[in-house]
């Protein structure tokens, strides 16, 4: 039973109650507060960002094998980074980050980046383009695809895109990319199921920053001109731009970001259209320049270099963004994971660079990771043509997203991948038999804009107080109300935007909490 049905099944023929000193009464099914609500229980405010690594990323110059370092540099004589300089992680002696990754390297001590170790797929395909498309498509190697696996999601999510959006339900883009050219990933049955902004000068001209755009080359001449002003009309014709521009306007940017970076000017974006209440499910950004066959480090630096440079773009790029939505009240909703068509081999060239190779390591980053290292550093001494291993499927990572952080049902993500995949345990936490099982209070939807249902197996208990404080610990008396044994409704229509805490207290003594962002 979902949601909507079990609110509208248990929520009438329920007896007053008084909670935080508000009556709280039962609603019959045509209560307009629990159609509403039931409307609202049907919202998943969960966002998966997805981060492009283009080029074929040195997964082994990232995340640094320190019980293999002999190997290692035997290996990479010319290209590997000094033991001393790799970055340590917190209760984790035998693997390190790049020295340029500091932003992550916080993120992984503060329990909020997982590293899944040599991801790639049986049989790896090394053309950049037939690469890409496998990881776009969710695909075998020897089977094309003509839909992108979040593409499929969303189709399933939201049936009948392009012709019956945008709705009541969901008025807003099912999926934003960042980028020139719409990636294969988003594609669905009948087109992307995305809407693209070229770049953040576009975005800045959508949303009314700027007077124009960059068309990207010379205007002064005829032909420049025009070019500019059908980048101009495409963008003014774009299906969700008064969305887009309504969100941009109501949300906002609390963090500093790093200047000259472009993924951290992308990230930027997704920041501030979440917090400005854009339902838009899955945002999907890019950085180039991982091709790095030549020149991958100075000779007189190792920890110098073009794929320093990259490394500490993503690295800086992503701790901003997570800085941000933590600061916005925002950071339980979101999620997401760094991927590159393929790694390098573990062996350097001459040329100081690497070539291109199978598995490599990915990121998963936000709140709701709970493991920190999925499988073991790869084994340096056992390679295949100089290739890493697999030890994870990629569609193993997919799986875990769709199931385990936006709660699809494993029949849908069976369909969505084509076959049933062993769910990387990204989001799970192993729990000893004699440990205490963690309380969960689900709050949604959040942002809340009227109303909110709060959920959480505890309330079987009985609810003894509800409390609301804002920022700065002051409390806020809101009415609340019982919908069921395990939920209440609560109404926010009164208190400001911004972003508050809530606790629950049970009368077995326990204690649940949540942050909540109210957002209009």
């Amino acid at each position: 039973m979902n949601r909507r049905n079990f609110l509208q099944h248990t929520a009438a023929g329920l007896l007053p109650v008084f909670l935080g000193g508000y009556g709280a009464r039962a609603y019959g099914q045509q209560s307009p507060m629990l159609e509403a609500l039931a409307k609202l229980a049907d919202l998943n405010d969960r966002v998966l960002v997805l981060v492009q690594l283009s080029g074929g990323n040195d997964g082994l110059n990232m995340v640094i094998p320190l019980d293999q370092m002999g190997q290692y540099n035997t290996l990479r004589a010319n290209i590997a980074l000094p033991e001393a300089k790799v970055l340590k992680l917190n209760n984790n002696l035998t693997t390190g980050l790049h020295t340029s990754m500091t932003g992550l390297q916080s993120l992984y001590n503060e329990g909020k980046l997982s590293i899944v170790h040599s991801v790639s797929y049986p049989a790896p395909n090394f053309s950049h383009f037939r690469a890409s498309d496998i990881w776009f498509t969710g695909a075998n190697a020897n089977q094309t695809l003509t839909t992108g696996w979040a593409g499929r999601y969303l189709d399933q999510e939201y049936p009948g895109y392009p012709d019956k959006f945008p709705t009541a339900d969901m008025p807003d883009p099912l999926a934003v990319q960042i980028s020139y050219i719409a990636s294969t990933a988003l594609l669905g049955p009948v087109q992307s199921m995305a809407i693209a902004i070229q770049n953040p000068d576009t975005f800045a001209q959508l949303v009314g920053d700027k007077v124009s755009i960059d068309g990207g080359g010379d205007t002064s001449t005829p032909a420049g001109k025009q070019i500019a002003f059908i980048r101009q009309q495409q963008i003014s014709s774009v299906q969700y731009a008064g969305q887009l521009k309504t969100a941009a306007t109501k949300g906002k940017n609390l963090a500093t970001y790093p200047t000259g970076n472009t993924l951290a000017d992308q990230l930027k974006i997704v920041a501030r259209l979440i917090h400005g209440g854009l339902r838009t499910k899955v945002y999907y950004v890019s950085i180039g320049g991982f091709d790095t066959h030549a020149n991958q480090v100075n000779t007189t630096d190792t920890t110098t270099g073009q794929h320093a440079n990259l490394m500490k773009q993503v690295s800086d790029g992503i701790k901003s963004f997570m800085d941000d939505l933590k600061m916005l009240g925002i950071d339980d909703r979101v999620a997401g994971m760094t991927f590159s068509e393929f790694g390098r081999r573990a062996i350097s060239n001459a040329s100081y660079g690497t070539d291109h190779g199978a598995a490599a390591p990915l990121f998963a980053f936000g709140n709701a990771v709970k493991r920190q290292v999925i499988g073991k550093n790869p084994d340096l001494k056992d390679l295949d043509n100089n290739n890493i291993k697999i030890q994870t499927d990629y569609r193993q990572v997919y799986a875990a997203f769709l199931s385990d952080f936006l709660g699809e049902k494993s029949t849908i993500v069976d369909g969505v991948l084509g076959k049933a995949f062993d769910k990387s345990l990204i989001f799970q936490q192993l729990i000893l038999a004699n440990e205490p099982q963690p309380m969960a209070l689900r709050l949604f939807p959040n942002p809340a804009v009227d109303d909110v249902v709060l959920e959480a197996d505890a309330f079987g208990a009985g609810v003894s107080a509800v409390n609301v404080a804002d920022a700065t610990g002051r409390r806020l008396s809101v009415p609340v109300s019982i919908l069921s044994p395990t939920g209440l409704g609560m109404s926010v229509r009164e208190l400001p935007v911004g972003a508050y805490f809530v606790s629950v207290e049970t009368l077995d003594k326990q204690r649940l909490t949540a942050r909540m962002l109210v957002a209009r």
